[in-house]
């Protein structure tokens, strides 16, 4: 894989799904961000997972320039989707800082009760369709619910977040005309598979991202990720795609103007 320094100013990168917002990231903002655009991140869309992250992720959407809010609650975090929490989102997602609703989905890994899950994906689902906005889909170990799912709501606008499936799946997501993203996963040694979705993705649907703090790209496997190391997934895809990663991160960026904000 090829790896850049810094100061070769590689083209600039979007970072479509990073957690500014979590604990381990928040209480140094500035710092993360400096490294980012040390690295040509310049863009990124911080997305919140409950109520506490979403209010986060809006606040730093409207205090720092490049940075935009993903907000709803991921799927561990249904149980505490009530009522208020609901009425909360959907009073936020009035927010110009708004571009997307998630990261929602259903998550079979842990033991949060699935009809709970469902209960607030198709909630969630429905208040993107009313405000227009992409979905941004967290599947984990449950392709056939939620492929499922989304086809039964006619969902138009979404974004496949931290792919780790098969080449087939990425294709089906594809022909949706859904955007794909790729984390740091797609970096591994072992994930052959999600670097074979990547070959069966258009590439004006694939975009990048660092799911930070977690899943920190090859050469910083077991770190703590940050926004700055989405250039690492664009490294790496590139190698896979035999692509020059300039033109690579430039098509992402693009890709991701065009789901978030409405213009290539």
């Amino acid at each position: 894989m090829a790896i850049y320094h810094p100061n070769e100013q590689p083209a600039p990168t979007y970072d479509a799904h990073t957690h500014l917002n979590d604990d381990k990231l928040y209480f140094d903002v500035p710092a993360y961000l400096g490294r980012a655009h040390e690295f040509q991140v310049l863009e990124m869309n911080v997305v919140g997972y409950n109520r506490e992250g979403n209010r986060r992720a809006l606040e730093l959407a409207h205090q720092y320039e490049g940075i935009a809010a993903v907000i709803g609650f991921q799927p561990e975090d249904t149980p505490d989707f009530d009522d208020s929490a609901r009425a909360e989102l959907e009073e936020q997602l009035k927010d110009a800082a708004v571009v997307g609703v998630g990261e929602t989905g259903l998550d079979y890994h842990w033991d949060t009760d699935p009809n709970v899950q469902m209960a607030a994906f198709e909630y969630q689902i429905e208040l993107a369709k009313k405000y227009d906005l992409p979905v941004i889909i967290h599947n984990r170990e449950a392709f056939d619910d939620v492929y499922q799912t989304l086809t039964k709501h006619d969902v138009k606008k979404a974004v496949i977040h931290s792919f780790s499936g098969t080449a087939e799946q990425a294709k089906a997501w594809a022909e949706l005309g859904y955007y794909v993203s790729f984390s740091g996963v797609a970096t591994f040694k072992k994930a052959k598979e999600v670097r074979e979705g990547a070959k069966a993705v258009p590439l004006d649907q694939l975009l990048v991202e660092t799911d930070a703090p977690w899943l920190a790209p090859t050469p910083f496997r077991g770190k703590t990720n940050e926004p700055g190391w989405t250039k690492y997934v664009v490294d790496s895809l590139a190698e896979t795609l035999g692509m020059d990663r300039d033109e690579l991160a430039k098509q992402t960026v693009k890709n991701a103007h065009r789901a978030f904000l409405g213009h290539d």
